[in-house]
């Protein structure tokens, strides 16, 4: 992994939290890198109980939207489960525009979040 991290990991008892460092989410490269290193948490690393904590990030494009339901899939197909947590306002307007609630679960805060598991 290089050095300039997309991503802090944590483990909070069962549950993995990964904390997402980027305030902007938006150019393809990095949101491929940051798709593997998610990816790879579940496919290298066998992890089944993920919480994304997108407390630092003021930005996300489309495509990162998209890797987000990618890795829901990839959670479900695994038998794990993604919680997402602490997602700004104006980001979370675009997730329910889009009707994001209805794949991703989501939660105000890490609290509830690991309390989902």
């Amino acid at each position: 992994m290089s050095k300039d991290r997309r991503i802090d990991i944590e483990e909070i008892g069962a549950v993995t939290v990964v904390r997402l460092l980027e305030k902007k989410i938006l150019d393809e490269a990095n949101i491929e890198a940051l798709g593997q290193e998610l990816y790879a948490l579940v496919d290298k690393d066998g992890r089944r109980k993920v919480v994304l904590d997108f407390k630092a990030v003021e930005y996300l494009s489309s495509a990162a939207l998209g890797k987000l339901v990618s890795l829901e899939k990839k959670m479900n197909l695994a038998k794990g489960k993604l919680v997402l947590c602490n997602i700004r306002k104006d980001i979370y307007e675009v997730f329910k525009l889009l009707q994001l609630g209805k794949v991703l679960t989501i939660c105000s805060d890490l609290d509830e979040a690991i309390g989902k598991f």
